[in-house]
């Protein structure tokens, strides 16, 4: 591969890795409260014992699960461009 492609692909690669941080900063901003959430949700449900009790501790921790698997996306998403941005540093510089 040239030197102006691997340049090129560096890049792209830079700009992908800042976006998906960025997310990734947003995410983990807004899953914290979210955890907090569930889990008061989850005693005011033991304490309660009540039907509503139950269905707001299921749909808080649903939403919580939901965006963790999405910041888990987003860790791996970012191994994956770490690691191409490694091998494109190699091959640049071996050119």
């Amino acid at each position: 591969m040239s030197r102006d492609r691997i340049e090129h692909r560096l890049r792209d690669v830079g700009r992908r890795l800042s976006g998906l941080r960025e997310d990734l900063r947003i995410t983990e901003e807004q899953l914290a409260p979210l955890v907090g959430e569930a889990e008061d949700s989850r005693i005011r449900a033991l304490v309660s014992e009540t039907p509503l009790a139950e269905r707001e501790h299921r749909e808080a921790g649903r939403h919580a699960e939901r965006l963790q698997r999405h910041r888990d996306d987003l860790l791996e998403r970012i191994a994956r461009l770490e690691s191409d941005q490694d091998s494109l540093l190699d091959q640049l510089g071996e050119s």
